[in-house]
């Protein structure tokens, strides 16, 4: 079954979701639409850049994810169709593309539209190119060819011999905090030193990695590498970025002894 997927920063209750669902049954009735999320903070590229890019490869190949999110077209932001991966992805081209896919990787078109509902191209333009594409559509018939996508640079841990300094670039639902160091850079920072990972602060510290939550004391502070292979601070039981004041860009400092 051909498969729609949706991200975006609607509140799931609002008639948007009903609205763009509504639209692509009626012009594709087999397909299956999926939410990946609707609870992406107001205009946060990054955060659904993260979503969107440690969720779509779980999906099935030719699988088309729709992103609702700052869409609005402008001279300067185009709505473009991106295969990549054996994936098809349709958006505003406000950076996210660069966040989302490798270093311009991919066939890129600008969409052609008429522009019948400029304030809701969810509705009027990405849902009409996505069901185009799962009736058979090639994407170089949606519209003009693109060299490359606008691009937001994501955040790279500051290294030296002994220290990393990285960014939490996600809050999950849990109140964990999810940082831009990666297993494979700590592991050959370390290179099997002792160390004390900061957190904000000098007076948030750690010097263990765990493999679970509950190796730790409850409301006790953790570290682990999670599912991504990506540096994760936690509580046992506790919300540690909201007991910790922690927001994206707050900075953790890994010393090596």
């Amino acid at each position: 079954m051909p498969i729609i997927t949706l991200t975006t920063d609607w509140n799931k209750e609002d008639f948007y979701v009903g609205s763009i669902k509504g639209k692509i049954l009626n012009q594709c009735k087999n397909a299956q639409i999926v939410d990946i999320t609707h609870n992406i903070k107001p205009f946060n590229i990054p955060q659904a850049a993260f979503i969107l890019r440690n969720s779509y490869k779980h999906f099935p190949k030719g699988t088309i994810h729709i992103i609702g999110l700052k869409s609005e077209w402008s001279p300067n932001q185009n709505h473009i169709a991106v295969k990549y991966d054996d994936h098809y992805f349709i958006g505003a081209d406000n950076g996210i593309f660069g966040l989302l896919l490798k270093e311009n990787k991919g066939t890129i078109f600008t969409i052609s539209h008429s522009f019948s509902n400029p304030s809701f191209p969810e509705y009027s333009v990405f849902a009409d190119a996505a069901c185009k594409i799962l009736k058979g559509t090639d994407i170089k018939d949606l519209g003009e060819p693109k060299k490359q996508y606008n691009k937001k640079i994501p955040l790279r841990p500051t290294i030296d011999e002994s220290v990393i300094i990285g960014k939490i670039v996600y809050i999950d639902s849990f109140s964990n905090a999810i940082t831009n160091i990666t297993k494979d850079l700590f592991e050959r920072i370390c290179n099997k030193r002792s160390f004390h990972i900061f957190v904000q602060s000098n007076t948030n510290k750690v010097s263990k990695i765990n493999k679970t939550y509950n190796e730790t004391a409850e409301g006790e502070l953790l570290a682990l590498f999670n599912s991504l292979d990506l540096l994760e601070i936690a509580m046992n039981g506790a919300p540690a970025a909201q007991i910790l004041s922690l927001d994206l860009d707050s900075t953790v400092r890994v010393r090596f002894l």
